[in-house]
């Protein structure tokens, strides 16, 4: 193949594309698919077409597609997909049972195997792509790991451990998404009431509301509700997103929410979601309830279509 058309090289396509350059390497082999080739240092180079496939891969790999169905498809066949936007049911059975095996990666923290978690998690979300990665693994892994905790069968800082594996992969993923799907409103603001001190649940919202391609404004947590107030009016925000755990007092929850809500203009939205079973008893008059981590998506819709 001639190199006189346009070409990138791996670490461009990895910036580009948010593909890693182990997973452009293993689907080379695996799937025959991209095809690079070598400049005069024998470094990958890809022309701009295998670039372009790879851009909408990534864009169904972030919808729940697996690279075993898509990697190796025609691009036209894939745009064709993409472009119908029709989010198809996540194929849960097919998927590698090790990689939603939740007592795996228990197994691996109880064993203090750190490297091999962070492994596993990164390949879970290569494997998964990044909504069912968060919603399928990530969301009941951490209540798993939470009840572990309950029961004594996890020390703190095995707990402390697991956060901190995921938090550094979902702030990765939360910053390449940032990079490569363009940012446009809502402008959501991200944070807990100062009861709350649990922020993996904002941090998994926040990774799914980025890759609706939301801008995303995160205070973290236990932040007072006049600071609320204040950050939503200098960001100038649409919308005020809580989180709230299975922990939290839920007359704290409700209290809050509807404090908050006389506080924030009316023309300010204000979503909670979470574990806390309040939300989902007896929620506060007009505050958004987000019942899961997949519902955000179509809230985002909802939002977008009635501000068209």
């Amino acid at each position: 193949m001639s190199l006189t058309q346009p070409h990138m090289s791996i670490a461009a396509v990895e910036r580009d594309t948010g593909i890693g350059k182990d997973t452009l390497r293993v689907w080379e082999r695996r799937y025959g698919f991209p095809q690079p080739v070598r400049d005069a240092f024998d470094e990958r180079s890809y022309p701009m077409s295998q670039v372009e496939k790879l851009r909408t891969i990534k864009r169904l790999l972030d919808q729940g597609y697996r690279p075993g169905k898509v990697v190796a498809m025609p691009h036209e066949d894939l745009q064709r997909i993409s472009m119908a936007d029709v989010a198809t049911p996540r194929d849960i059975a097919q998927i590698s049972q090790s990689r939603l095996n939740l007592h795996h990666f228990l197994e691996r923290l109880q064993g203090h195997d750190v490297a091999g978690l962070q492994a596993d998690l990164q390949q879970a979300l290569v494997d998964l792509g990044v909504a069912a990665f968060v919603a399928d693994l990530v969301a009941p892994l951490s209540a798993l790991i939470g009840e572990t905790w309950m029961r004594g069968e996890l020390a703190v800082f095995e707990e402390h451990l697991y956060t901190e594996c995921v938090t550094t992969l979902l702030r990765q993923t939360i910053q390449a998404q940032n990079q490569t799907t363009p940012r446009q409103p809502p402008v959501v603001l991200l944070t807990t009431l100062p009861q709350e001190q649990h922020g993996l649940g904002l941090l998994m919202a926040e990774c799914m509301l980025a890759l609706n391609g939301c801008v995303c404004i995160s205070l973290g947590v236990q932040v007072p509700l006049t600071d609320i107030v204040k950050a939503a009016q200098v960001h100038h925000a649409d919308i005020v997103a809580l989180s709230f755990s299975s922990n939290m007092n839920p007359n704290h929850v409700v209290d809050g929410l509807n404090a908050l809500r006389n506080l924030l203009p009316t023309a300010t939205a204000l979503w909670a979601g979470g574990g806390n079973a309040v939300l989902q008893r007896r929620p506060p008059e007009a505050v958004v309830v987000v019942r899961d981590l997949t519902d955000i998506a179509l809230q985002v819709q909802a939002w977008r279509a009635a501000h068209a």
